[in-house]
């Protein structure tokens, strides 16, 4: 299980102990599986479970008066979901997996037992949330005050760093399933808009993102570009020794 995602993503705060990685282990009795497109965890509703990404992706988004969707990110795995349900007791948005995914369902007893047996697991989960957020407030710079070019550039640099960490990615390059339509829900821009974009980037030798596959064509000059400082996904190594 060492390779498994959540472990590599805790493990770039926390550097866990054959303890608490037995912890961990604990935590995927209850495996299950969803098709892409069906939620696994609606807007409103309340007494659900938390999961854990294993494999495959989904996203997290929310859906207004008018039927419109704002997706407010895309999860990877390693990732939770539907953390925030769990413990204020009512999910604020809904999941759909993007492709069929495998996740462990995670109870509230479930997390409170291990944090308890492992307070330092405890911190490593505030730190994952506290990373989302700041994950959070960079789209909302994107959307905000970035262009389209410069937003859809640091969205896909944003996308390699977490899957280099779960060891899905690399300043080359990365797998991903991503539509131009969910691209363009994400990033407030419509799917013309975004095959526009991203036909720009390519012409401009920055990156290239084709039949699933994103290429980082001139990795420095994109970041450049993009205005992408790392920094915020914290990805240095273990602060806790």
């Amino acid at each position: 299980m060492k390779n498994e995602p959540l472990l590599r993503k805790l493990g770039a705060f926390v550097a866990l102990s054959e303890a608490e990685i037995s912890v961990i282990d604990r935590l995927h009795k209850r495996r299950r599986t969803f098709v892409a497109g069906r939620d696994l965890v609606h807007q409103g509703q309340s007494d659900q479970a938390a999961y854990i990404l294993m494999s495959g992706w989904a996203c997290s988004y929310k859906i207004l008066q008018d039927g419109q969707r704002q997706i407010v990110d895309f999860q990877i795995p390693g990732d939770f979901l539907g953390l925030r349900s769990v413990l204020l007791h009512m999910s604020d948005h809904s999941i759909e997996p993007v492709t069929d995914i495998e996740v462990t369902e995670v109870h509230v007893s479930d997390l409170l037992g291990a944090f308890a047996q492992t307070p330092r697991l405890a911190t490593a989960v505030l730190w994952a949330a506290s990373r989302d957020e700041a994950m959070v407030v960079e789209h909302l710079v994107d959307i905000g005050r970035r262009d389209a070019a410069e937003r859809m550039g640091h969205f896909l640099l944003e996308l390699g760093s977490r899957l280099t960490l779960v060891g899905m990615g690399s300043k080359a390059g990365y797998d991903c399933p991503l539509t131009q339509y969910l691209l363009a829900d994400a990033m407030g821009l419509s799917a013309v808009h975004v095959n526009r974009v991203l036909r720009q980037l390519r012409e401009a030798g920055l990156v290239t993102f084709r039949d699933g596959h994103v290429t980082f064509d001139n990795y420095e000059r994109l970041t450049e570009f993009a205005d992408f400082d790392p920094t915020y996904l914290d990805q240095i190594g273990p602060l806790l020794a």
